[in-house]
């Protein structure tokens, strides 16, 4: 009988006790089978589809933690289960404008969104009818590296559990880096920028859908139903303008339409005539933007009064508040955004947590408000299955590949990232109103549109 050397049993004994403290939820992948393609892109959109395909491609493969931690025991005599938060909630400097916060707004709404669920957890008996939960809450204020900041903060002075945040695209980055560090779960609920998941960090997470979704399905809109071929670009000249912008700039490219201009502006400008006398000499039939809710209405707003009144303005769910709509004046003309889910759905959850919203907060919920009460609803539910260890709550957020929320049914891809249908808002009769994809195009859309763009290509 031959003998296994000492070394050899020495080695392999940590391997093993590591191995059985493993919980079956880290012993199963996020997903059954590998993904078919990165961020549910249609064929009508794949990069250099037409002319070979790709050696290698990324993201498809369930990102997941081998780290040790997860044998850690849970601590005890805790007065509460503390869950961070980390978004733009003060009126704060701009470094890069002199001018004040634009994101405040969407911050607030997120935390009231988050302070809901928490409060509803807490009346259920909070933590395993146990302990209650405690919101630690820490304000972006947009500062370069600040963010990584109050991560820490956040992760070794406070001890929290998890961290629900943020919505500034640079400021997120950061933010998840240092959460990388710190091993803690992450669940951003506001941050559409397509690029913030790529990082293959295997803590973060994502349940609302990226500027990647919304842009296809403006894209689908204005070009096969308005028939648009001539837009011309308008963005803000920061990160969220400028990542944003790049998914519509490569999907009118590949749809043929290459956009005829790309034109920038600082946030905090007010007149934007000069960028716009060089657009309308361009003979176009639409112009897309990607900024905030005053700077996108005084554009629309100056567009009119040049008499650019036939033009279709396209622009990002950022324009969906009664700020762009006080703005652009009486006869905003043709107006198009795109938004991250569909509010309008008969979802039971959806119409509860309304109410529920009226009655703490005297005002009606939106996007990041619903997007920040599932996020923490998601944590809320991993921390109760999985207990208070941070490896084992990330493990357990990792192995949901749907979840029915208020705001539908969010599907998540092997990088923990949203990929839901987005849908459209139009203005019409001074209210916005939403469309899903279905109901633009029809059930049979996809296999039209498919088979149209095959043919179209072949005459290339």
């Amino acid at each position: 009988m031959s003998r296994v050397p000492l070394f050899t049993l020495i080695l392999f004994l940590p391997f093993t006790l590591s191995s059985a403290a493993v919980s079956t939820a880290e012993q199963k992948s996020p997903s059954a089978q590998k993904s078919l393609r990165y961020g549910n892109t249609p064929d009508r959109y794949v990069p250099f589809r037409r002319f070979a395909k790709p050696y290698k491609e990324f993201f498809l493969e369930p990102i997941e933690f081998t780290g040790p931690g997860r044998e850690k025991p849970e601590p005890e005599g805790l007065e509460f289960v503390k869950i961070g938060f980390l978004g733009p909630i003060e009126k704060t400097v701009s470094v890069a404008t002199g001018g004040m916060s634009h994101e405040e707004p969407l911050g607030i709404k997120m935390l009231q969104g988050v302070q809901l669920a928490i409060k509803q957890a807490n009346a259920r008996g909070g933590y395993r009818n146990r302990i209650p939960y405690k919101l630690i809450v820490r304000n972006d204020n947009g500062l370069w590296g600040a963010s990584g900041n109050e991560i820490i903060d956040l992760a070794y002075k406070e001890k929290v559990w998890a961290i629900i945040g943020t919505i500034d695209g640079a400021n997120s980055h950061i933010a998840i880096r240092a959460a990388l560090k710190a091993e803690l779960p992450i669940m951003n609920t506001g941050d559409t920028d397509p690029t913030f998941i790529e990082t293959n960090i295997p803590w973060v997470f994502r349940c609302i859908s990226d500027d990647r979704q919304m842009c296809y399905l403006l894209a689908d809109y204005a070009y096969n139903k308005l028939g648009l071929k001539r837009i011309a670009g308008l963005r803000a000249s920061n990160r969220y303008g400028r990542i944003n912008m790049d998914e519509f700039r490569d999907g009118s490219r590949r749809r043929g339409h290459p956009l005829v201009a790309e034109l920038q502006y600082r946030g905090g400008d007010t007149d934007f005539r000069p960028q716009l006398q060089r657009i309308k000499s361009l003979n176009v039939d639409g112009v897309v933007t990607y900024g905030d809710a005053q700077e996108s209405g005084l554009i629309l707003k100056q567009m009119r009064e040049m008499g650019m009144t036939d033009q279709v303005f396209l622009a990002s769910d950022r324009i969906v508040f009664d700020e762009f709509l006080k703005t652009v004046g009486e006869k905003p003309g043709q107006v198009i955004a795109g938004y991250p889910y569909d509010p309008t759905l008969d979802n039971p959850k959806l119409h509860a947590f309304r109410k529920a919203f009226r009655e703490s907060f005297n005002e009606e919920p939106e996007a990041y408000a619903a997007h920040g009460y599932d996020g923490a609803c998601i944590i809320i539910e991993g921390i109760e299955k999985a207990g208070l260890n941070r490896a084992l709550i990330r493990d357990s957020m990792a192995e949901i590949e749907r979840y029915h929320g208020v705001t539908g049914e969010i599907i998540f891809d092997a990088t923990h990232n949203d990929v839901s249908p987005a849908s459209l808002a139009i203005l019409q009769n001074g209210t916005f109103n939403f469309y899903t994809r279905e109901e633009l195009f029809g059930p049979k859309e996809k296999q039209t549109e498919q088979t149209s763009t095959a043919n179209s290509h072949a005459k290339l």
